[in-house]
């Protein structure tokens, strides 16, 4: 029964590596977001989009079996309204008119296939909305979300000051960086690592032309590749969603980590306790993003953060 004062929503993001689901429910009033079902598959929709600018067969069937498992639970906990957001992997293919049928089939709405801006708002919201009244926390706050595709930089304080999206992500820097003959360097070269940076910091630059990153006070991190460093500096025995939200990771730490990535062999990576599967071949490039962006911004520390866009996509259903 949902609680009164509360609407229970259910918020649906489609990225370049990930589709994740989030039920939960919200009074808009209090502030208050009740978390029902929170779950994450990786598809790799964004598989060879960057190559082909096509989404492929393979990787929208692997999509579409997630959205029917996510259409159960839904409907299983009867929730009233649904959103469903999609991001960097979709706006760039040139079928992505045949994914949105599959997912109207599946699930009964239309994927929105929304802005880099807009894709920025909702992580902003999602990631800020439980941290303001903290007195340990200096505002305007970075808010960076490394995606598969895209990464989104966001400067605010209550509220989204300059915004801007570019395409450096974890799976579009491994693709066309590390992947050799079908296969990711195991491990890479001298010369990909210094390619794969050299494009970041171009990204970078085409950020700062938009989003004042050397303002910022507190760099927050979202994502799959900023939540499994944090777990790997935390060197924890599993994935543990409590112990990694507001974490802080130095940039000294990130730096050693991310080295590490980057000369390791897939199946040390694969070793490494915390790793989900799907990551194992693009957590390298992932860590680099977040490692240059600290960099760049001169930021001592990252504050993990596992809400995000989910909870910004489900504050704005209610």
């Amino acid at each position: 029964m949902t609680p009164r004062g509360f609407t229970r929503v259910a918020a649906v993001d489609c990225g370049t590596n990930s589709i994740r689901l989030l039920v939960a429910d919200v009074n808009p009033g209090t502030g208050e977001l009740l978390e029902l079902d929170r779950r994450m598959t990786i598809v790799r929709l964004g598989q060879d989009v960057d190559r082909t600018g096509r989404l492929a067969p393979e990787a929208l069937e692997r999509t579409f079996a997630a959205c029917r498992e996510y259409a159960e639970v839904i409907r299983d906990l009867g929730a009233e309204k649904v959103r469903f957001v999609a991001t960097s992997a979709s706006r760039d293919a040139s079928n992505r008119d045949d994914f949105v049928r599959g997912v109207v089939d599946i699930l009964g709405v239309e994927p929105e296939v929304i802005s880099g801006e807009q894709e920025a708002e909702f992580s902003f919201t999602g990631a800020t909305n439980e941290l303001k009244g903290r007195d340990d926390l200096a505002r305007p706050y970075l808010v960076v979300d490394i995606g598969g595709g895209s990464t989104e930089f966001v400067v605010g304080d209550d509220h989204v000051r300059a915004a801007r999206s570019v395409d450096v992500g974890c799976v579009r820097m491994t693709e066309r960086h590390l992947v050799v003959d079908g296969a990711v360097s195991d491990p890479p070269s001298e010369e990909q690592i210094a390619a794969m940076r050299a494009d970041i910091e171009r990204a970078l630059d085409l950020a700062e032309e938009t989003v004042p990153l050397g303002e910022a006070r507190t760099l927050v991190g979202l994502a799959g590749s900023v939540t499994t460093v944090s777990a790997i500096a935390q060197e924890l025995p599993a994935y543990d969603s409590a112990r990694i939200h507001h974490s802080r990771v130095s940039r000294e730490r990130v730096r050693e980590i991310t080295d590490r990535l980057l000369r390791s062999t897939h199946a040390e990576r694969a070793a490494v306790p915390s790793m989900h599967p799907g990551r194992v071949d693009v957590i390298a490039a992932g860590a680099l993003v977040l490692l240059s962006i600290m960099e760049r911004t001169g930021a001592e520390e990252v504050v993990v953060s596992e809400h995000d866009i989910l909870d910004g996509i489900a504050w704005s259903v209610a």
